[in-house]
């Protein structure tokens, strides 16, 4: 793929330009990326080092009204200064205009953005107006710079420091994708669209998989600890069940203790919902609920089906992420799941306990569909929490020490045999079924195709929502 003007697929179409000279800053094409019809534009070079003035502004808005129209992806790329100072308040007209647009094909049709060089000042925010960004690793973006805050706060800072891309990847959640190079980026849009349909009234590209739907998952099962306490990395369940090589992780290194991700099954893209436990044991914090509520959400928005892995202890507990509205942020999830209209499966592989296990796509939050491994432990808690709650007070009259503690792991034990097997849950109708570790992608494909007819009430083509930054 070239990296000088549109990207074409093998030059088979040649891309169609969309006022062509009317802004400096910005050239627009309905163009083929890697054989995908899109909307694409550039923000970068003329006199004012890609700064959005009031052309460049009319450009980008009437470009992506033409994608809605059109129905195509938004595919922009920017290495922007931001409003264009020189042409005044109009400038900042100019990308409010913008930001009206891709509020309207929010949800309609995928946005996604590469920042390739400098984002910065009011534009910055459309980013988070996009589907998926990507970051080139020495592009950056802000809204406020370096001297803006030294004068406000006093604090010395750097634009790397501030708003580069290792910023965005690993703490504001903003990089979908951090890539190499500008080339690297445009890849990384393609491997992102090949998940996603052109608009929300198409279903996702299935493509064709050589991937048996009934292959054993043999490395999933034995990815897993028999010590409920032992660590591992989910993502070696997730690839295991999904089709090979199909599991693209967004937003890897921000929240980590939640993973994901965009993958197949039986050619079927899907979206991946799992708990990380290698990473803060798996519980559900404030970064963790946003931005796995933002994904689901995401693929509710156009159409594709929700995978989720359970394996976590609860909410992580503290003040201060109470105080920073663990409520209402834990909620954001609560809601994203239980609106969503799309299929949704459920895996509960070890640990599901309290409120994180109603949050994560429960039968109360109404999936379609929920699975268990034999080794899951589904209660309200754990049982040492659970022994403390209802004997404590008994316990702590034993004297003698040894006695006590003996008595204690038999009522753990108890607890545990008695109220945190998936058995108690499946006798209830909370699961579906309890399988064998080695069934999960046949039992989840079968799923898959059962319910790829559901509908909201009514035809999708008449549901839309926006897909809004939390």
């Amino acid at each position: 793929m070239t990296v000088d003007g549109p990207p074409l697929a093998g030059g088979a179409t040649m891309p169609v330009p969309v006022a062509a000279g009317r802004g400096a800053g910005v050239n627009a094409w309905l163009a083929d990326l890697d054989g995908r019809q899109v909307a694409w534009f550039t923000l970068a070079g003329g006199k004012h080092r890609g700064a959005i003035g009031p052309s460049e502004g009319e450009v980008i808005e009437r470009l992506v009204r033409l994608a809605l129209e059109l129905g195509i992806p938004v595919v922009g790329e920017l290495s922007t200064a931001g409003a264009d100072v020189f042409e005044g308040l109009p400038s900042l007209h100019a990308w409010g205009r913008v930001a009206a647009a891709l509020s309207q094909a929010s949800g309609a049709v995928p946005v996604i953005f590469s920042v390739v060089g400098p984002c910065v000042s009011g534009p910055a925010l459309l980013l988070g107006m996009a589907d998926h960004v990507v970051m080139t690793t020495d592009a950056y973006a802000y809204v406020s710079g370096a001297q803006a805050v030294a004068d406000f706060t006093g604090v010395t800072t750097t634009r790397e420091a501030l708003g580069g891309s290792a910023v965005h990847d690993t703490r504001t959640g903003l990089a979908s994708i951090v890539a190499h190079d500008t080339d690297d980026a445009r890849w990384a849009v393609v491997d992102l669209l090949s998940y996603l349909p052109s608009n929300y009234l198409e279903g996702p590209p299935v493509t064709a998989c050589s991937d048996p739907v009934d292959r054993p998952c043999r490395a999933a099962a034995e990815a897993v600890p028999s010590r409920a306490m032992a660590s591992y990395d989910m993502r070696s369940v997730v690839c295991d069940v999904l089709d090979h090589d199909s599991f693209l992780e967004v937003r890897a290194a921000t929240a980590a203790n939640v993973v994901t991700g965009y993958g197949r099954l039986g050619g079927v893209p899907v979206g991946v919902i799992a708990n990380q436990p290698s990473q803060k044991a798996g519980t559900l914090d404030i970064e963790a609920a946003r931005k796995a509520a933002r994904f689901v959400q995401a693929c509710d928005a156009f159409g594709l089906a929700l995978v989720t892995f359970v394996d976590s202890p609860g909410f992580q507990p503290g003040r201060e992420i109470e105080w920073r509205g663990m409520i209402r942020h834990g909620a954001q999830l609560v809601h994203a799941y239980a609106a969503a209209t799309v299929p949704r499966l459920c895996v509960v592989v070890r640990k599901a306990y309290g409120g994180a296990y109603i949050v994560m796509d429960s039968r109360g939050l109404g999936n379609d569909l929920c699975v268990s491994w034999p080794s899951a432990e589904i209660a309200v808690m754990g049982a040492p929490g659970a022994v403390a709650v209802l004997h404590g007070r008994k316990l702590a009259e034993v004297d003698d020490e040894a006695d006590r503690a003996r008595r204690q792991a038999e009522l753990e034990a108890e607890y545990a045999d008695r109220h945190c097997t998936p058995a108690m849950a499946a006798e209830r109708g909370y699961v579906d079924e309890v399988i064998d570790p080695h069934d999960t992608r046949r039992v989840l494909a079968a799923g898959l195709h059962a319910l790829s007819s559901k509908r909201a009430g009514h035809a999708r083509s008449t549901a839309r929502h926006t897909n809004t930054p939390l």
